[in-house]
């Protein structure tokens, strides 16, 4: 199983970023996914979510109308674009695949990419 995140980087406030995730391993078509982020010396926190099926979404208060969420299962890959970025923006964010292999809940990380909001 692997998720590699792609897309961060330095970006003035305001600006924008896409972020990209590449699945591979497991019936991505199945699995909710996530991005969330962990600023320093905070938790980690969900940003954005979308379902299998669906594909419905759910956003964090902090970036609801700035921040868009979607799938592409023919290719196992998500993406968050990103606009009018904050500095508190700012953190590693995280691609999560969750879903059900029978019994069992899977829940599956990527390594991270850093997302830093600065002039």
């Amino acid at each position: 199983v692997q998720l590699v995140e792609s897309g961060g980087g330095l970006v003035q406030p305001g600006g924008s970023l896409r972020l990209s995730c590449a699945a591979s391993g497991f019936t991505f078509s199945r699995y909710d996914m996530s991005w969330y982020r962990q600023a320093p010396g905070r938790e980690r926190e969900v940003v954005a979510s979308i379902t299998s099926g669906r594909g419905d979404t759910n956003y964090a208060d902090s970036v609801k109308g700035r921040f868009a969420l979607s799938r592409f299962d023919a290719r196992n890959m998500v993406y968050l674009q990103m606009n009018s970025l904050k500095p508190e923006d700012t953190g590693v964010y995280y691609c999560n695949a969750r879903g059900w292999l029978g019994y069992r809940l899977n829940d599956y990380w990527g390594q991270g990419t850093q997302v830093t909001v600065s002039s």
